[in-house]
């Protein structure tokens, strides 16, 4: 019978800011392929209204999409590693140019609680 084991956290420094994996990060995975983006980062970066608009759509949503532009002066994991440093942010999945986040809602989590346990 096989068993899994779970996996040790990222060794590469690109990949530091991905939050460990765990059968939450694959459900997280998971519902995050079906959604569409739903914050850009263009030629700007990431400066203080993106940040702010992460973190709006994250108390909406909870598990949103982040599209880079090819104009970002930045690379996918140092805005990773930008927007994994606010607080309660994780950062599922680094792919391409896109980045999936996911924030626990305070009051009502729909991947982790009796809420998950119901999906």
């Amino acid at each position: 019978m096989w068993q899994l084991a779970a996996m040790p956290a990222p060794t590469s420094p690109r990949k530091q800011s991905l939050m460990p994996s765990t059968p939450l990060r694959r459900t997280l995975r998971a519902h995050g392929h079906a959604l569409q983006t739903v914050v850009q980062i263009g030629k700007a970066g990431t400066n203080e209204a993106v940040l702010a608009q992460v973190m709006q759509a994250l108390g909406d949503h909870e598990l949103i999409k982040v599209k880079l532009a090819k104009e970002c002066p930045e690379t996918r994991f140092e805005v990773a590693e930008v927007l994994g440093q606010a607080p309660g942010v994780n950062v599922v999945q680094i792919l391409g140019r896109t980045l999936l986040l996911y924030k626990r809602h305070p009051k009502k989590p729909r991947f982790e609680g009796e809420a998950a346990r119901d999906r």
